[in-house]
């Protein structure tokens, strides 16, 4: 249970700015933050703690050492975890394979979705990162893609609520299912798809949301073919990306904050997240943790080892974004996206979901609805 009441004192990073005061928490939400405007520049100072937002990340296969493919309790694990390094609400996201797997994941995903367990954090509903995606670009999916039906994902988001659904608008009948998606309440975002430029811009006409993974298994930029990518960058407001730094070069990183407003981080982390180098599940696949990636045995990248904390620290001290842009691409930019104005802010009235960091990015704290989490280091 919350506290009655707790204080912290330090900088916090609100959406108006940041500010050296004191944030209030009570009944698991912020009551109220009061103190003095400060510039960003000198946010933690003097050894004051920075509070930030707890991380929203909509993409997220595993942690902990668990595969949300295995169901059971691996659901719990993998929110737990996560919560350690200040994700405080969470999309579960599965993987290609044959549909009775991925109703058996969702079934038990759906009563974690209804009630937080104790020291996780929340989580919001399911990513379905495939089937229904081009058997050509699959990355590191199965090779299990079939083509999407609307009373097939209209049963699946019975067993689970379905916020966001990966889709490759080129295959046969897709493009005509981006609309009624959208009214059902699922955001369709492009992604492992072969599809053209012309295909894109067609698909964010019909209603899909945004990309998933930008860069990563989808048609590259070309100056006369300028594919998946192309439609992205000229034509996107929102967009998922991989900021581990193997997945995206920083360059392609600057272009793509360039180009879209909306663009927030995710982890799309495996099992090996929070764990040390060694064999690790990803749907049917053994992946590798080694050198800070995660692969299959052909070397193809498998996700990603990334946590939220980190995703900070790299955009911070290794792309030089301000610390309140950053915030913003780790935090607000996928609550928004999600329609959540209560969650990745800190704001009087939203959940008191909070970060505490050091000058130096490192975590101290974090609060999940309240909830103090027990921050301890990964094996």
């Amino acid at each position: 249970m919350a506290a009655a009441l707790m204080r912290i004192e330090g900088d916090i990073v609100t959406p108006q700015g940041v500010i050296r005061g004191l944030l209030d928490m009570a009944q698991g939400r912020i009551a109220a933050i009061a103190g003095t405007p400060i510039d960003t520049a000198s946010a933690g100072e003097d050894g004051r703690p920075l509070l930030l937002p707890g991380f929203v990340d909509t993409h997220v296969h595993g942690g902990g050492g668990r595969d949300t493919m295995e169901g059971g309790d691996a659901i719990t694990t993998i929110a737990r975890r996560h919560a350690r390094h200040g994700t405080t609400a969470l999309l579960a996201t599965t993987m290609t394979a044959p549909i009775g797997e991925i109703e058996a994941a969702l079934r038990a995903l759906g009563p974690v979705c209804r009630e937080r367990g104790a020291q996780s954090a929340r989580v919001l509903g399911a990513h379905l990162e495939g089937p229904y995606i081009n058997p050509g670009r699959l990355g590191a999916q199965p090779a299990h893609a079939i083509p999407a039906t609307l009373d097939e994902v209209l049963r699946l988001n019975t067993l689970a609520p379905i916020k966001v659904l990966t889709l490759a608008p080129e295959v046969p009948g897709h493009l005509a299912l981006i609309g009624p998606l959208r009214d059902a309440g699922i955001r369709v975002q492009i992604g492992h798809s072969n599809g053209s430029y012309e295909d894109g811009v067609a698909a964010l006409g019909a209603g899909a949301a945004g990309f998933t993974h930008l860069f990563n298994a989808m048609s590259a930029l070309h100056h006369r073919e300028p594919g998946m990518v192309g439609a992205a960058l000229a034509h996107g407001e929102h967009a998922e990306l991989i900021p581990d730094l193997l997945h995206v070069h920083p360059g392609a990183i600057r272009a793509a904050l360039r180009c879209i407003p909306g663009l927030f981080c995710v982890t799309d982390s495996t099992a090996a997240a929070g764990m040390p180098d060694g064999d690790y599940r990803l749907g049917e696949y053994t992946v590798r943790k080694c050198l800070g990636g995660v692969r299959l045995a052909d070397g193809t990248l498998a996700g990603s080892a990334l946590t939220m904390d980190q995703a900070l620290r790299n955009l911070v001290q290794r792309l030089a974004l301000p610390l309140t842009d950053a915030v913003r691409r780790v935090s607000t930019a996928a609550a928004d996206y999600l329609g959540l104005a209560d969650r990745g802010r800190l704001a009087p009235g939203a959940w008191a979901d909070v970060v505490v960091m050091d000058a130096g990015l490192e975590l101290r704290r974090v609060f999940v609805e309240g909830e103090e989490i027990d921050v301890v280091a990964d094996a």
